[in-house]
């Protein structure tokens, strides 16, 4: 494994925790506001998957001594730094709404400005690319379809919570 691949991945995982950040704050601003969280119970298994993730690029890419092919992994890294930016723009257009847990304020409109005028959730698109991308960036397949089938899973129940809550919204004028 190089030592850019595990730093790339440091790099993610510092990210993340960025996120984690954000979403607290937000968080306390939708409970301030009379916000309530709608928990399906799905919420750990996002976290052990996230998680799970990082922790499998870097240990199949060392144990199993999985190569970098930069015909396959330069792709990957454009389609992983893609995803980042999806991300982004989703957390940056949801504004305070944006939350790693599924919360809904009384009176907020439901977005649907940004990426939220073609796709209703947008960051699971991120999430699905960067799963796969970032794994195959260092030929790290295994973790790349072990990642893409529990998302699947999880994403099932995640977008059935987040629909519902979504009709607590208001639409926009």
């Amino acid at each position: 494994m190089s030592a850019w691949y595990t730093a790339l991945i440091g790099a993610v995982a510092a990210e993340r925790v960025a996120e984690l950040g954000v979403a607290r704050a937000n968080l306390r601003w939708s409970l301030r506001r009379g916000g309530s969280v709608i928990d399906s119970g799905h919420y750990g298994a996002m976290v052990v998957l996230h998680t799970g993730l990082l922790a499998g690029c870097l240990l199949e890419t060392g144990l199993a001594h999985r190569p970098f092919v930069p015909a396959l992994g330069v792709p990957m890294l454009a389609l992983a730094a893609a995803a980042q930016g999806l991300r982004w723009w989703c957390i940056g257009t949801l504004g305070r709404q944006w939350n790693t847990r599924v919360v809904v304020v009384p009176g907020l409109s439901r977005v649907t400005r940004g990426p939220y005028r073609w796709l209703r959730h947008p960051n699971y698109v991120a999430v699905a690319v960067e799963g796969a991308a970032l794994p195959l960036a260092h030929s790290a397949w295994l973790t790349a379809l072990a990642f893409t089938a529990a998302n699947a899973a999880v994403l099932a129940v995640r977008v059935r919570c987040e629909d519902a809550a979504l009709t607590a919204l208001t639409d926009p004028a």
